[in-house]
């Protein structure tokens, strides 16, 4: 994946940068981690620069925000309730939760959304009940980009000093990845298994 991910940074430098941010975006099993911090290696090398880098990674990273962001909208907050009643067990939530989350959502929309571009998968999913609960446009795409913006840099700096060593946090980040993705199916089985819907 690194040697594919290096050849699309080489090949098409800020326009591949973009669109590997967008592809992370939408299809979330990509890191973002991974993307950003071999771009921080090529702008230690010279390739790149750092402004440079930091701006295609966040367009691209708003862009596929804004697809699931549309997503939400056309699927609406009214539509999602027959999606509960039928599939709760499987998506482990009843709708009372669900008018919970959407409660501390509509309080704190620009906070979570901020925070979320910090948080693997989180930082793609919470762009769904953005569009759903209709936050307004210019508040999504301020606080996606600010949060995506910062994160990216943190991520290209820590590639750049890192450089010659990243290859060694990608050997122990795979299993790390791995363990984490293990723990989470874990834990969605037993809530699958223990869930009852609330009378």
């Amino acid at each position: 994946m690194t040697d594919r991910l290096i050849d699309l940074v080489e090949a098409w430098g800020y326009i591949g940068i973009a669109i590997a941010m967008f592809l992370e975006n939408v299809f979330p099993p990509i890191p973002s981690e991974v993307i950003m911090g071999l771009t921080g290696m090529a702008v230690a090398d010279g390739r790149l620069d750092f402004g440079g880098a930091v701006l295609a990674g966040t367009l691209g990273a708003v862009a596929g925000n804004y697809v699931w962001y549309v997503i939400g909208q056309v699927v609406g907050y009214a539509r999602f309730r027959p999606i509960i009643d039928r599939w709760g067990r499987w998506l482990t939530l009843d709708w009372a939760e669900v008018e919970k989350i959407v409660g501390i959502f509509t309080r704190y929309d620009r906070v979570i959304v901020f925070w979320a571009r910090f948080l693997p998968t989180v930082r793609t999913m919470i762009s769904l009940p953005a569009g759903m609960l209709r936050m307004k446009l210019w508040k999504f795409l301020f606080w996606t980009t600010l949060g995506t913006a910062i994160w990216n840099c943190v991520l290209i700096g820590a590639g750049y000093i890192l450089k010659n060593e990243f290859g060694q946090f990608e050997q122990y980040y795979g299993p790390v990845a791995l363990v984490l993705i293990g723990a989470v199916v874990l834990l969605y089985l037993y809530r699958v298994f223990t869930w009852r819907p609330k009378q």
